[in-house]
C-alpha cells in the first residue's frame, strides 16, 4: 500500500494559491484514475483506489499547512507503513515554475509542511516538488506563494497538473527517472519552448540527447479550453489575472 499525499490549506479562500499545487495535483490524480469520492478520516479529505495495480490512499490533509505531518503521521500508523510508503507532493520556491523534481530524504527546505511531516513520519519518504518559481526577492516571497496563480500561468500549470496524473502509475511502483522525464517531456518551464535556441547553440557534431530531440521535434499543444482540467483551473482561477 502507499499513501500519497498533497499538500495545501483547505478551504476556498486558499484554493487558487500557489501553496495549494499539491491539492490540485492529487485532485487530478483521483479524477483521472477513477479513485473513490472524497471521504474523511485521518484529520484529511482521503480517496482510494489504485495506481498500476498498486492499491494507494490519497490524502489532503485538512490541518492547513504547518500540521500536514499529524495527518500523514496518523495514517501511516494506522496502516503499519513506514516513510518510504509514503508519496508527498508539494510547492516547491525554489525550482522554477514548471519543474518537478523527485528525491528520497533530504531537508526541508523552509516548507513548513514538509518539516512537519518529517517530525511525524520520518524523513526517509518520497518528496515530489512541484516548481512554483521564485519572484526574485525575498521580500516578496510570502505574496508569491499565498498568492493565487496568474492566468498567465495556466501554461505550464494545465500541462503539469495533467502529466502528474497521466504519470502517477509510474511513481506507484517507484519509477521516480521515467516520473520526471514523462513531465519533463510534457511541459515547458514557464511555458516558453527555448528548444530552438538550444539547438543553435549546440557543439557541432555532439548528439542531442533523446529528451532534447523528443522537445524539438514536438510542438506546444494548445491549452484545452473545455474538459475537466479547464473547468478546474477556471474554478480555482476564474478570470483574475494576479501577480
Amino acid at each position: 500500500m502507499l499513501i500519497i499525499a498533497g499538500l495545501g490549506n483547505p478551504g476556498t479562500k486558499y484554493a487558487g494559491h500557489r501553496h495549494n499545487i499539491g491539492f490540485m495535483a492529487v485532485d487530478e490524480i483521483v479524477r483521472r484514475h477513477g479513485f473513490s469520492a472524497w471521504r474523511k478520516k485521518f484529520q484529511s479529505e482521503i480517496s482510494e483506489g489504485l495506481l498500476d495495480g498498486e492499491t494507494v490512499l490519497i490524502m489532503k490533509p485538512q490541518t492547513y499547512m504547518n500540521e500536514s505531518g499529524r495527518a500523514v503521521g496518523e495514517a501511516m500508523r494506522f496502516y503499519n507503513l513506514g516513510p518510504e510508503d509514503i508519496v508527498v507532493l508539494y510547492d516547491e520556491l525554489d525550482l522554477a515554475a514548471g519543474k518537478v523534481r523527485v528525491k528520497t530524504g533530504g531537508g526541508a527546505g523552509g516548507h513548513n509542511g514538509i518539516r512537519s511531516i518529517d517530525a511525524h513520519c520520518g524523513k526517509d519518504y518520497r518528496r515530489v516538488r512541484l516548481g512554483i518559481g521564485h519572484p526574485g526577492s525575498k521580500d516578496r516571497v510570502t505574496g508569491h506563494v499565498l498568492g493565487d496563480f496568474a492566468k498567465a500561468d495556466r501554461e505550464w500549470l494545465e500541462p503539469l497538473l495533467d502529466e502528474v496524473a497521466r504519470s502517477a502509475g509510474l511513481l506507484a511502483k517507484g519509477d521516480n527517472a521515467g516520473f520526471m522525464n514523462k513531465v519533463a517531456l510534457a511541459v515547458r518551464p514557464d511555458g516558453k519552448d527555448n528548444s530552438a535556441s538550444k539547438v543553435s547553440s549546440k557543439v557541432p557534431g555532439k548528439k542531442q540527447s533523446h529528451i532534447h530531440q523528443a522537445r524539438a521535434a514536438t510542438r506546444k499543444p494548445a491549452l484545452s479550453k473545455t474538459g475537466p482540467m479547464a473547468d478546474m483551473l477556471n474554478r480555482l482561477l476564474g478570470k483574475k489575472d494576479k501577480d
